[in-house]
């Protein structure tokens, strides 16, 4: 496959200067994976400038360079340089060129809020599967082009890794897409030049302030997903004001858009719920019809995800009959309030789920709750290298437990100490909580308390497989762990 420089960037205002008829092979943003023949895109990035590794791209076969100022190299007689306003979003435009506009192939849902975006994907693409749909999935999970799963690095890739499969899933035939989109993609234009079908908002609760610094920069950069930049038909959460300030702008904007929600003015909401240990049984008025059904997860904010799947499901011209069906027998979310299968657990219930931001944390909480006959014992942390203000907030939310262990998660390059001594303060004195610094250790501590008809819920890492300690990546995954841990206990009752 190969695109003349020309070809990747017309409709681009930019500045050729050499080729404009160069061949350009592949795309890349990292000069160490550049290849011969390729375009290598110059990004700007948080703490390292792609300019700097000009040469080297050279020096690796780079035919083509894409700057956004001028660059004085020793030996770049015979490569063409593009100069742009903004090389992120030159790299987005010409990586949609080089694949031949894939996500024009067929319909692609974007997914955006802090939390749910996952189990609304997998929502969707059940839905879609069950209308005789082939299906696509992208996001924290793992990617998948029908039965094939593949790891992701992050939830919305790089725009030429994101291009080069949405071209995979054009060329194995996908009919819908279920896309997850972060707030960070939207920032840095990954998704530029990319065709939505359909868009959707779940939520904004504290996470990724880090980088966004404010709440209000943070919605600005979910809303992009919703602006004129993105056309599509909408699914909106209007639960909170943030949905409610989304659904004016789209309103403005005169786009076809489904409302979710609890209160009975959004479009979709629920009539009855009846929150089971193992399932969920709910009517629905959908548009002044009323559709009752019962599914296979658990808790409120799950009522959201379901809602908002069903309004993407309808947006994209499925029937509400068939929506009805594939939610009737939808399948459980890695890591998302997970149950841990032992043979024998003495009575107590291990949920794993993947909470990680206070919200999201106090409803997987009070979910669990509703399950517990008896008490409700949470173990969490917080991730090194990320939104430091949101910790106090976490061990505040971690109190609505009858028990909370505060333990470590990824800290990454932080001490776990110092990370933990910040979720504690928010916790006050008198309040109800252990800290056992090694996680392991806090998940079997949260065991050996546990008793008859409590409910444990280990939150923070969910599906992931892995625990980041400094430069390491070392084995841990809470499911394995908690049910080892299950296992010996009963063991040693016995």
């Amino acid at each position: 496959m190969s695109k003349t420089c020309a070809e990747l960037f017309a409709g681009l205002e930019c500045t050729i200067i050499g080729n404009a008829q160069e061949s350009v092979s592949g795309l890349a943003y990292r000069s160490d994976r550049v290849k011969p023949h390729d375009a290598f895109f110059c990004i700007v990035g948080l703490t390292t400038d792609g300019h700097s590794f000009a040469q080297d791209a050279i020096d690796r076969g780079a035919k083509v360079l894409v700057v956004e100022r001028k660059m004085y190299l020793a030996d770049a007689s015979d490569v063409t340089v593009v100069v742009v306003s903004d090389s992120r979003k030159a790299m987005a435009h010409a990586s949609a060129a080089f694949y031949g506009d894939p996500s024009a192939s067929f319909q692609l849902v974007g997914v955006t809020g802090t939390n749910g975006k996952t189990t609304t994907t997998y929502l969707v693409e059940h839905i879609a599967r069950t209308a005789n749909k082939r299906t696509g999935v992208i996001g924290t999970v793992g990617n998948a082009i029908g039965d094939v799963v593949e790891e992701s690095a992050r939830t919305t890739p790089e725009s030429p890794d994101l291009q080069q499969l949405f071209a995979r899933m054009r060329d194995a035939r996908c009919d819908v897409v279920a896309m997850e989109v972060s707030s960070h993609a939207l920032d840095l234009v990954r998704t530029w030049k990319t065709r939505f079908s359909v868009t959707a908002f779940t939520n904004l609760t504290q996470d990724h302030l880090d980088y966004h610094h404010t709440f209000e920069a943070y919605f600005n950069a979910k809303a992009l997903l919703f602006s004129r930049d993105y056309p599509a038909r909408r699914v909106i959460n209007v639960g909170d004001a943030w949905g409610k300030r989304l659904l004016r702008v789209c309103s403005e904007n005169g786009d076809n858009v489904i409302t979710t929600g609890f209160d009975p003015s959004a479009q979709i909401h629920p009539v009855e719920v009846d929150y089971g240990p193992a399932s969920t049984s709910i009517v629905l008025d959908v548009r002044g019809t009323r559709c009752s059904f019962t599914y296979p997860l658990v808790g409120k904010f799950n009522v959201e995800n379901v809602m908002t799947a069903f309004g993407i499901g309808l947006q994209l011209g499925i029937s509400a009959a068939t929506i009805v069906e594939a939610l009737s027998d939808c399948r459980s979310v890695p890591g998302r309030l997970e149950r841990v299968r032992v043979p024998d657990d003495g009575g107590v219930s291990v949920f794993v789920d993947y909470a990680h931001t206070p919200d999201a944390l106090a409803k997987a909480i009070s979910s669990i709750k509703a399950l517990a006959p008896k008490r409700t014992i949470v173990v969490f942390g917080c991730g090194g290298d990320r939104d430091a203000t949101k910790r106090p907030i976490m061990g505040a939310a971690a109190l609505e437990a009858d028990l909370a262990i505060v333990t470590s998660d990824n800290p990454r390059s932080e001490d776990p100490a110092a990370i933990i001594a910040d979720i504690v303060a928010g916790m006050g004195s008198g309040a109800t909580f252990e800290v056992v610094a090694d996680r392991r250790a806090a998940i079997a501590r949260a065991i050996e308390l546990a008793e008859p008809g409590d409910c444990i819920l280990v939150a923070g890492k969910g599906h992931e497989t892995y625990q980041l300690v400094g430069d390491e990546v070392l084995p841990f995954d809470d499911r394995l762990v908690a049910a080892e841990e299950l296992e010996l206990a009963r063991a040693q009752a016995r």
